[in-house]
């Protein structure tokens, strides 16, 4: 039991001491125009730390955009190409979809990570824009707090 007891107050000792700080974020920014509407989901962890009496720092992150037709799915049916893309501070993404038969949805889906990358911003506005066949249609994300 002594030996336990030890071996808990050092760790106790050893957390006290350390210099880590660790930061959870999970943004989310909405937004629609007048055919599609889009939710763009950025979450992370920074670690905050010292080494070598060196101040340290790294973080994770991963990203996902979801975009939604607002017409029915028969609207959709002779779409040939769907290209989306986005724009954040921390950089862009983009994807394109090619249809030999009528899409069997109205939601499409792009996700990404990345480990050591830029951070979006939490009040920034994010841009998005989508070309399906022969139409185009931009519109603005906001976080939604």
């Amino acid at each position: 039991m002594k030996r336990i007891l030890t071996v808990l107050f050092a760790m106790i000792i050893l957390n006290a001491c350390s210099n880590e700080e660790i930061i959870h974020y999970e943004y989310r920014y909405i937004g629609e125009g007048e055919y599609w509407e889009a939710e763009y989901v950025f979450k992370g962890t920074e670690l905050w730390g010292e080494e070598n009496g060196r101040g340290t720092y790294s973080n994770e992150n991963n990203d996902e955009l979801v975009l939604k037709y607002k017409g029915s799915l028969k609207d959709l049916s002779s779409v040939k190409k769907l290209e989306y893309s986005y724009e954040t501070s921390a950089g862009s993404g983009s994807n394109t979809r090619e249809f030999d038969h009528p899409p069997n949805g109205k939601t499409f889906k792009s996700a990404g990570s990345s480990k050591n990358g830029a951070k979006v911003n939490e009040n920034e506005m994010i841009q998005v824009h989508v070309k399906w066949d022969d139409y185009e249609e931009s519109f603005k994300l906001y976080n939604k707090k």
